[in-house]
């Protein structure tokens, strides 16, 4: 919430309204506003690893934790759309009773040559 919305609420005695935890959104320096930012806590074995491999594609660190967000992703909704076609196939079939017509038949069986 902004600081002085923040700062007239409490002036006021407006409780400040709480909003749902979502990704920060900034304007630029020409207005626009800018992509949506996230704070990510990681163990620092996984955060040096992350280092090495930006270093290695000459990127920053950001930029290559973007990356493979981005890579994993895309790797997760191509896995799981199939399972969701699937399912919504299913779904979308009504139940029909069948019956059986006539006695079942007997298998006749053959020993083994």
């Amino acid at each position: 919430m902004d600081t002085t919305l923040a700062h007239l609420c409490t002036l006021s005695g407006i409780p400040e309204a709480t909003e749902p935890a979502v990704a920060t959104r900034q304007n630029s320096s020409n207005g626009r506003p800018k992509s949506p930012r996230i704070q990510v806590v990681l163990p620092e074995d996984l955060c040096q690893r992350l280092a090495h491999l930006a270093e290695g594609e000459a990127r920053t660190v950001s930029n290559m934790a973007r990356v493979l967000i981005q890579q994993g992703v895309e790797r997760l909704e191509r896995q799981f759309e199939p399972t969701d076609r699937f399912r919504e196939s299913l779904e979308q079939q009504q139940a029909r009773p069948q019956r059986l017509r006539g006695a079942p038949r007997r298998l006749r069986l053959r020993p083994p040559r």
